[in-house]
């Protein structure tokens, strides 16, 4: 076994280790996600669930123009998410998509691909992107997390919506039982997640709502700039009998066989990922800036998401331990190409970029610049800057 696995606790059955955000070790010291997991694969009624989640849609069946929301961007969950409500559930969604002004070229046209051959409607927002930069120095500054617009903007546009159109039910993919310890697949009667103004106040925001962003840059924008990452008032959705749930609380989830699924029905493609293994190219392949948002978990966190990948690949008994830190230790931690374009991007130096995330490191991990390799550009890098523009 690595040293590197040895300079902080990891879990004893995974990768995972003690800076993962919300997680906890029994005596055993297995992790509180391994414990999901066994949970979801050994406890949990998938029939039952299946019953009562068509129970569900048809109370909001034929009730309006849309039967729900289903929220993406066109990634391997969301086009997932089209597919199988769609074609199996027989509903009629509104698909609904925050662009966050980082969309690679291949996700675009598996959207448009996705939604046109399934014949679904949608409605797409994107803010100004000088407020998104700005944000994302702010958020990097705050929670060495670049992403506070695009995490606020995912959740609280749909729901807006959901008020704006009286569509009460928003569908999404994968629940956080998955990854994380917020919430688990036994947590209630039917295990079920509610994604909601406590959730998005909890785990979502980074703790920074709209209000604290717009104080924390000093007059830079407006308020009203910053009212996509609002999330409705509890009067609001609760006049409409508001309901946010996750479709893997009542399938089980299973990415591989969903991809599978997608290229096959819909023509979905992957593509590479910067710091993640060429196999892999379905996993985070819709935005230009996931190299760096990786390399700031790596820092941060001293793990990155290989890790996360391998060990989904070990609970599933497809790989071993062993053989899964080596992977790790291949891929994590790379040093992005992408990281120049960010840097330029928000007019700060790499040094000022590292001093930064160093400075947000979780104990008991310390960041090693030693261990970091620089990784090579994607294919399509060359055209981020022709579809932001010179003027950014």
């Amino acid at each position: 076994m690595s040293n590197y696995f040895d300079v902080m606790k990891h879990c004893s059955k995974c990768l995972l280790p003690v800076t993962h955000e919300c997680i906890n070790f029994d005596e055993d010291g297995t992790c509180s996600i391994c414990k999901n997991h066994k949970y979801k694969q050994e406890e949990v009624d998938w029939k039952k669930r299946e019953k009562g989640f068509v129970k569900l849609l048809s109370s909001y069946r034929d009730k309006g123009p849309y039967d729900c929301i289903i929220p993406g961007s066109g990634g391997k969950d969301s086009t997932f998410q089209w597919y199988i409500l769609v074609k199996k559930y027989k509903l009629r969604p509104l698909a609904v998509t925050f662009d966050h002004g980082l969309f690679r070229p291949t996700v675009i046209e598996n959207r448009e691909r996705a939604l046109r051959r399934l014949g679904i409607d949608q409605l797409t927002f994107k803010p100004s992107w000088q407020v998104i930069k700005k944000t994302m120095l702010e958020g990097l500054k705050q929670s060495g997390d670049t992403c506070w617009h695009c995490h606020c903007g995912v959740y609280a546009y749909p729901a807006k919506i959901a008020v704006k159109f009286n569509i009460p039910l928003v569908i999404w993919g994968e629940p956080t039982s998955e990854y994380t310890s917020y919430v688990s697949y036994d947590g209630s009667e039917t295990g079920r997640e509610v994604i909601d103004e406590k959730a998005f106040n909890r785990y979502i925001n980074l703790g920074i709502n709209a209000d604290d962003m717009y104080e924390k840059l000093g007059g830079q924008v407006a308020l009203r700039d910053l009212e996509f990452a609002r999330y409705p008032k509890y009067e609001e959705v609760k006049a409409i009998g508001f309901q946010s749930i996750c479709l893997g609380d009542y399938i089980s989830w299973d990415t591989k066989n969903q991809v599978e699924l997608i290229k096959k029905e819909l023509g979905w493609k992957e593509d590479p990922i910067e710091g993640i293994p060429p196999e892999y190219g379905y996993e985070k392949m819709e935005c230009m800036m996931y190299g760096v948002r990786d390399y700031l978990k790596f820092i941060k966190r001293g793990y990155g998401r290989t890790n996360h990948l391998m060990n989904f690949d070990i609970r599933n008994g497809e790989i071993s331990r062993e053989e899964a830190i080596k992977i790790v230790e291949k891929y994590d931690g790379r040093r992005p190409e992408s990281l120049d374009l960010f840097l330029k991007w928000l007019g700060i130096t790499e040094d000022e970029f590292m001093k930064i995330a160093i400075s947000q490191c979780i104990a008991p991990h310390k960041h090693d610049p030693s261990r970091v390799k620089r990784g090579e550009a994607l294919w399509d890098r060359d055209q981020w800057d022709k579809m932001i523009g010179e003027d950014y």
